[in-house]
């Protein structure tokens, strides 16, 4: 998969806790040489990270890079871009790994939005939004060589199949009435995350980029690490290694086999094209859904 790469090619990935699928992403990415940034809130635990992915693979020719990114406040994140676009006049693939889960109720982004539609959801947009313009022109100078190289991936979860319906509540996004309970608002921000992939499929395809949304499987992870303890307990039972997750996020980012014909699909474990939920692919929630995203983040642009 990535012999066939002729030079390092950047490949920026916003990832909040940088452990398991994300460390192994890296890492995986570091050893073929590769260029990747890694946006990430804390600077010291990066660094660490980074270090150890160096020693691991000491004859890499590829670059490990650290972005301060921080998606629970809008207002800081287009400096981040700002950052790495000062430096690359690139960017090959978007992760959007980042994510919280079943949080403490009440809590919230700095905007005061619900954390996990403010982190999941609000955030990814708008470092995507931001990032549009590079990722369009990469697709261009890609175009005469391969194509469908230039990707962004959004990672949901396996709970987007069990959102209630409809799938987003547009008269209740701030849970006031009712409040609704932390793995069913967990549920709606990674619905919002497929809803997301499919819409910018729809609407970047023309540019030739690829829009894939996926479900990496079950690991134990820093997510994981607001649940209670017998809930972790049951959590290690099912939950498989981490690197596993990161061949899934591999094929979908990276995967030649993928064209246009699958923009707006769902990637499930380990490397398998799948149909979206169908309620999911409906264009008019998909851009009702779009519209408050870009409604939220408009201020921060």
């Amino acid at each position: 998969m990535f012999s066939e790469c002729p030079h390092p090619r950047p490949h920026p990935r916003p990832h909040g806790h940088i452990n398991g699928i994300g460390k192994e992403l890296a890492s995986i990415l570091y050893a073929a040489n590769a260029k990747v940034y890694l946006a990430t809130r804390s600077n010291a635990k990066t660094t660490a990270v980074i270090s150890e992915i160096r020693k691991a693979h000491p004859h890499s020719s590829g670059e490990l890079i650290h972005l301060p990114l921080n998606l629970d406040d809008l207002s800081t994140i287009k400096a981040s871009t700002e950052q790495f676009l000062a430096a690359e006049d690139r960017l090959d693939v978007l992760w959007n790994n980042a994510a919280v889960m079943v949080l403490p109720q009440g809590s919230t982004s700095v905007q005061g939005y619900e954390l996990q539609y403010g982190v999941n959801c609000l955030g990814h947009f708008l470092l995507t939004s931001l990032l549009h313009p590079v990722l369009v022109k990469t697709a261009k100078e890609d175009l005469q060589q391969r194509g469908n190289s230039v990707r962004v991936i959004w990672v949901s979860s396996s709970v987007a199949d069990q959102v209630p319906k409809p799938a987003i509540d547009f008269a209740n996004m701030d849970y006031q009435s009712p409040d609704e309970g932390i793995w069913t608002k967990y549920a709606r921000s990674k619905a919002g995350n497929v809803l997301q992939a499919v819409e910018y499929g729809r609407q970047a395809g023309k540019d030739g980029i690829i829009s894939l949304t996926l479900n990496p499987g079950n690991f134990l992870t820093g997510l994981q690490r607001t649940m209670p303890k017998w809930q972790v307990a049951l959590f290690k039972l099912v939950a498989q290694d981490p690197r596993n997750g990161a061949y899934t996020e591999l094929f979908a980012g990276l995967d030649e086999s993928i064209t246009q014909k699958d923009n707006g699909g769902w990637v499930s474990p380990y490397g398998k094209l799948e149909p979206v939920r169908e309620d999911l692919r409906d264009p008019a929630l998909g851009r009702q859904f779009w519209k408050w995203c870009e409604e939220q983040v408009q201020p921060f642009l």
